[in-house]
């Protein structure tokens, strides 16, 4: 391996994040999962839900308890629409998603130090995750935020009103894989930027819920944790727990970064995103699909599979878990071995299940873990599931904050999110000790 990083390598150059817990930086994101920092919190009182009915809904024969909690964004109703040239009533007609998305896209230039205002004319992507949150009034429906409507619930708009408020012209495209979406969003920024589709792009996810939908869905089938906490790959679990969240990474060449005089928070070594296929309900996890995404992803990166010490995982709480472990440990515990095995944890376990945001949100993880050679612990570690056996898996929860020391002055890790639309992803990246730019 060599210190120098090749000019067409893509780089993370800047990154922005809003999580549960009131956190919208990097640094602060970093601290709260350093300690360890439970961020669920009660349901909010403050965007008209009917809790009363959803905390309820296992009074229905067949359905399940709801817990008060899940990991929700202090901010999410937070936002100045002059800042961004808008007018209240088009801004509270927006989707929340579109404002947080807009809001952390501008923090992750500023935070690459670009400054935002220049940007106007320049041939920029935006890649962004998101799914439909069912915010506001219908369409179909006679009322002052008529007009502002097409725009404000458009799925589009959410990456669309980034490069309108920027004046990018680069392509714009919001990616729906379900939980999938962000890490989808940041593979397909990656191949556009080598494919000379723009010069440099934004991406990234985000979720905020617009609706308490998703309880009822969980709820009927019986799938949300009984506590309230996502207590990923244990013995614990007994479910997910929904939560929101938004990440932005600045994607572009190693030659570009350094002409700028950039930071790199690391390099996307490889990618990949495949399907499940057909078989199967469409929402049951495939470990097949999900092994053949990671060693595509492997060799795409060019790299021995051993030398990946910290794996994020999926890690929802549910029955895909021990079939995720399944996979890593297919690829990843098998280069490795019993006397080495590969950390493995999950965001989740701190801040719920942020759906669309959630790969992002793990990637940022990883990359603030590299920068302060720290693998964080993921919570419930402590009781890890019997569904695997772990004395021969080659991996081993990350159950404690414990130091990361590089090889051969590289940090490797790995990032997985699956959608329940049948859509697997997997990112390496790779954290030199040395980037320079």
């Amino acid at each position: 391996m060599t210190d120098r990083i090749a000019d067409s390598a893509i780089v993370i150059a800047g990154m922005a994040v809003e999580a549960p817990g009131g956190i919208d930086t990097p640094e602060d994101f970093y601290a709260a999962l350093a300690a360890g920092a439970d961020l669920i919190g009660p349901m909010p009182r403050d965007r008209d839900w009917p809790i009363d009915q959803v905390l309820a809904l296992d009074r229905v024969p067949g359905w399940g308890a709801v817990p008060d909690a899940g990991g929700f964004l202090d901010g999410a109703g937070e936002f100045d629409p002059q800042f961004f040239g808008l007018s209240p009533r088009e801004a509270t007609a927006m989707d929340p998603q579109q404002r947080v998305a807009m809001r952390v896209a501008w923090r992750a230039v500023e935070n690459a130090g670009i400054d935002p205002s220049s940007l106007a004319g320049q041939e920029v992507g935006v890649y962004f995750g998101a799914s439909v949150m069912e915010y506001g009034p219908r369409a179909a429906s006679v009322n002052e935020y008529s007009g502002h409507r097409i725009a404000g619930a458009a799925l589009g708009a959410v990456s669309g009103r980034i490069s309108h408020a920027l004046g990018l012209l680069g392509p714009s495209v919001v990616v729906d894989t379900a939980c999938a979406s962000s890490l989808t969003a940041v593979h397909q920024a990656a191949a556009a930027i080598r494919a000379g589709d723009c010069a440099w792009a934004i991406a990234g996810g985000v979720c905020v819920m617009g609706s308490p939908g998703a309880f009822f869905e969980f709820s009927r089938s019986n799938a949300l944790a009984e506590d309230g906490r996502c207590r990923s790959y244990s013995s614990g679990a007994t479910g997910t727990v929904w939560g929101e969240g938004a990440g932005a990474v600045i994607i572009e060449t190693a030659a570009a970064a350094r002409a700028a005089h950039h930071r790199i928070y690391g390099v996307i070594a490889g990618s990949r995103v495949n399907h499940n296929g057909a078989g199967g309900p469409i929402v049951v996890p495939n470990p097949q699909a999900q092994r053949r995404v990671i060693d595509a992803a492997v060799a795409a990166a060019g790299i021995d599979a051993a030398v990946v010490d910290l794996i994020e995982g999926h890690g929802t709480a549910t029955l895909g878990d021990p079939m995720e472990l399944d996979a890593l440990a297919s690829v990843y515990g098998v280069a490795r071995g019993s006397e080495h095995p590969a950390a493995v944890g999950s965001v989740k376990s701190n801040a719920g299940h942020a759906q669309a945001a959630s790969g992002v949100l793990g990637l940022i993880k990883v990359l603030q873990c590299g920068r302060h050679a720290t693998i964080v612990p993921s919570l419930y570690a402590d009781e890890p599931t019997d569904e695997i056996d772990w004395d021969t898996a080659g991996l081993r929860l990350a159950a404690a904050a414990e130091p990361w020391p590089a090889r051969d002055g590289h940090r490797f890790a790995a990032i997985s999110s699956f959608g329940v639309s049948g859509t697997n992803a997997h990112l390496i990246v790779d954290m030199p000790e040395a980037a320079r730019v």
